[in-house]
């Protein structure tokens, strides 16, 4: 990372640079290893010392802190501990984010396949054991952890007549169904 350290009518030394340096490189490897450049600004401000810092830390995220104190040192102290609060809060809504997105590690998945029906075969039931037709079609399918009403309006938005979900509350598989009278059946095998 590279580090640029100035005064706007403040000598910085090079006890201050290293120390600035080292703050920096700790707390970008603490929380948000690959950041670009930092520019931190040291000036006066009546009887304090005053510290910006600007921190490049990726492509399109820049973030900036202030600090003051009666030293140089200790302002760029304050400005650092709020900078590694602002790089904490954006790691967390980043992995809080990255979590809800992820898909579940046990989801499981099913296969769904269309059978073509003969001419015949559509009107006449069909004996145990019998040939159904060929697989036209066959593709894997996320089976995703829904509540009924989820699944119900999953279903409904999708114009399908069956969605085969997990229950969120149980963890089963169930299935809701548009039943020949126009309600919607659901199959619970947890149910007593």
């Amino acid at each position: 990372m590279h580090v640029t350290v100035a005064g706007k009518q403040v000598e910085t030394g090079d006890a201050l640079k290293t120390h600035v340096r080292d703050g920096l490189d700790a707390i970008t490897r603490k929380y948000f290893d690959h950041a670009l450049e930092a520019n931190v600004t040291f000036h006066r401000s009546r009887a304090h010392f005053a510290c910006d810092i600007n921190l490049k830390a990726g492509r399109g995220l820049t973030m900036r802190a202030e600090g003051e104190g009666p030293d140089a040192h200790r302002a760029f102290e304050e400005a650092a501990e709020h900078l590694a609060k602002r790089l904490r809060r954006y790691r967390r809504r980043m992995n809080e984010h990255a979590r809800s997105a992820a898909p579940e590690r046990d989801q499981p998945l099913g296969r769904e396949r269309v059978i073509e029906a003969t001419a015949e075969e559509e009107d006449a039931p069909v004996p145990n054991g019998a040939d159904h037709g060929a697989i036209i079609a066959e593709h894997p399918a996320a089976i995703d952890l829904l509540t009924v009403g989820e699944a119900v309006m999953r279903m409904d938005l999708a114009h399908v007549p069956v969605l085969m979900f997990r229950n969120k509350s149980t963890r089963a598989l169930n299935v809701v169904y548009r039943r020949g009278d126009g309600h919607v059946g659901w199959i619970d095998p947890t149910a007593e």
